[in-house]
């Protein structure tokens, strides 16, 4: 991709356009997953990496700078640092083979059982939070709260600031942070709820 191609695109997501975003999911997802894949030698794992990276790439988009970093240099990055966060929590320093697990004693077996536990938590939390935000999304359709339902996706999907969303909606910044504190008000008391299990 050129220089000029990819200020293209990137402007065109930066206004929303959902076909540029379907154009940057097509070129890289395949790569961003073999890239974790070689390294985690977990699909489902290296799957959340690459849906993360795209989470993140769009959270950071406002203060991403094309002209330092190439958009493929920049996803990459930000997969790497996620796939290092994932080896860290296991307390692994690279790729595991079927040979790391030769001779492990009970203690090694508890840690194993242990990492499960901790996984199975983690994708019991992301099932809550995905039901929390599906009733939110619901309820607030039902009251016909589209300013904030617009208001939320602008913020924690495409990743602007306050001060845009204030003019893309064309209401105050003090009518975005109460959006924005009613939406996190709510996904508050989800990981309260998981802290007090």
């Amino acid at each position: 991709m050129t220089e000029q191609d990819q200020t293209t695109l990137l402007a065109a997501i930066r206004r929303g356009d959902p076909a540029a975003w379907r154009s940057v999911i097509d070129s890289y997802e395949g790569r961003l997953q073999a890239f974790a894949q070689s390294r985690l030698n977990d699909p489902s794992l290296a799957q959340d990496v690459v849906q993360e990276t795209f989470v993140g790439f769009l959270t950071s988009l406002p203060n991403y700078d094309e002209t330092r970093s190439s958009l493929e240099s920049f996803l990459f990055r930000i997969a790497a640092y996620k796939i290092a966060d994932i080896l860290r929590q296991k307390g692994r320093r690279g790729v595991s083979t079927q040979d790391d697990f030769a001779g492990k004693t009970d203690h090694h077996a508890r840690r194993a059982s242990s990492m499960m536990r901790s996984r199975e938590g983690a994708d019991r939390q992301r099932l809550e939070m995905k039901n929390t935000l599906q009733d939110i999304i619901h309820n607030w359709k039902e009251e016909a709260r589209y300013e904030r339902l617009k208001c939320c996706e602008l913020l924690f999907v495409r990743g602007f600031s306050n001060q845009q969303v204030s003019r893309i909606l064309e209401i105050t910044e003090q009518q975005v942070a109460n959006h924005k504190q009613a939406f996190l008000k709510k996904m508050g008391s989800l990981s309260n709820s998981a802290e007090s299990e």
